[in-house]
């Protein structure tokens, strides 16, 4: 047949086409300390990856040297946060060469206010724990975030650095919450709505930003090879 080819018609396509906006690369931070010791991770509570944290983060900058799939990275952006900070420093030999990663706090895990540094338990007993199913706007304790806000404060953050980056792919080291707010932007859910994503260290979630339109590239990815 004259114009055959080997994929389906348009109308009945499901994959979809290779991407041509900005890409955000989102990298959950290596097992911290303040995981593994049940205290709110803030500027106080966080000191940096655990072992296990370290080699999960080797592993990744090993998987991204032979794959050479962020090669074309543009930008590296950490939050602040210590554990952040120390992934982004071990996975950057598998980025594009002597890029150097710039902190913003607006890439932070959601603010804990006065909580940071407690236990969770001594959270839960100085604070209570906020209803967020009757009120996501409550905050998560004196001086702290709402869910809301926190969602807001990210969505603002994506869109800006995504405007600074036309048609490039960027780098972001962050944090289990971080990433669940760009996956509400991509499931169009409520900004108090949770999520119960599971996403594990040092994994990668990827989200092309095309005008008006956000499309999920890869979610979670921590498979030993690049993905597609």
């Amino acid at each position: 047949m004259s114009g055959w080819s080997v994929e389906p018609p348009a109308a009945v396509r499901t994959e979809g086409r290779r991407p041509v906006g900005t890409r955000l690369v989102l990298i959950r931070h290596g097992e911290a300390i303040c995981n593994v010791e049940g205290v709110v991770g803030g500027p106080k509570g966080c000191r940096g990856l655990t072992e296990t944290g370290r080699a999960q983060a080797s592993a990744l900058a090993a998987r991204l040297v032979r794959s050479g799939e962020l090669r074309d990275a543009a930008a590296l952006y950490t939050s602040v946060l210590p554990r952040a900070i120390e992934t982004a420093s071990i996975i950057a030999p598998g980025l594009t060469s002597g890029l150097r990663a710039t902190e913003d706090c607006d890439l932070c895990e959601l603010h804990p206010g006065q909580a940071d540094g407690l236990t969770w338990s001594a959270m839960v007993e100085r604070f209570d724990v906020p209803d967020w199913d009757a009120n996501p706007r409550a905050p998560f304790a004196p001086d702290g975030e709402s869910l809301t806000g926190f969602f807001e404060r990210c969505v603002s953050t994506f869109e800006r650095i995504a405007l600074s980056h036309k048609g490039e792919r960027v780098v972001l080291v962050v944090h289990g919450g971080v990433i669940e707010q760009l996956m509400k932007v991509v499931t169009r859910s409520e900004p108090g709505e949770r999520l119960g994503l599971v996403t594990v260290h040092c994994s990668i979630t990827e989200v092309e930003f095309d005008g008006d339109r956000r499309r999920l590239l890869r979610y979670n990815d921590r498979a030993p090879f690049a993905a597609a």
